[in-house]
C-alpha cells in the first residue's frame, strides 16, 4: 500500500498515516521482536518521516538511499581519478517507455521540482 501512496502523490496527506501506522502495528504483531527495518524500495524514503513516528524508538530503520548514497561517497573517494571523468555542471535528462506526464508528475515527486522527460519508443 506505500507505494501507491508515493505515487499518487498521496504521501504527505493525513490518510497515509492511516495505511503506515497499520501496516506497521501488523508487522509488529506477527513478530515483536524486530529490533530493524530495512526500507528497501526507492519510494519508501519519502515516507521515512511517518514510518519513524509509528515505529518503536528502539527499532532500528536503516533506508536503501542512505545505503546507496554512503557506498557512492565511499567509492568516489576511493577513486578521485574519477573526477576527472565527472562534469558538474552537467544537466539531467529523463526518458520514458512509458506516458510522459504520468512519468514526470511521479519523478517530481521524488525530486521536488518539476521533471520534463522525453518519450522513448523500443519498438
Amino acid at each position: 500500500m506505500w507505494v501507491p501512496l508515493v505515487e499518487n502523490n498521496e504521501h504527505e496527506h493525513i490518510g497515509a498515516n492511516y495505511f503506515i501506522k497499520k501496516s506497521i502495528d501488523q508487522l509488529f504483531k506477527k513478530e515483536a521482536q524486530i529490533d530493524t527495518l530495512l526500507l528497501a524500495c526507492t519510494h519508501y524514503p519519502l515516507l521515512l518521516h511517518k514510518i519513524e513516528e509509528y515505529t518503536p524508538v528502539d527499532v532500528k530503520i536503516i533506508s536503501q538511499g542512505r545505503i546507496v548514497a554512503d557506498s557512492l561517497s565511499d567509492y568516489l573517494h576511493r577513486h578521485p581519478e574519477m573526477e576527472q571523468r565527472l562534469s558538474t555542471s552537467g544537466q539531467r535528462s529523463f526518458y520514458t517507455t512509458d506516458a510522459t506526464e504520468d512519468f514526470n508528475n511521479h519523478g517530481s515527486v521524488f525530486f521536488g521540482q518539476p521533471v520534463q522527460s522525453n518519450h522513448v519508443d523500443m519498438n
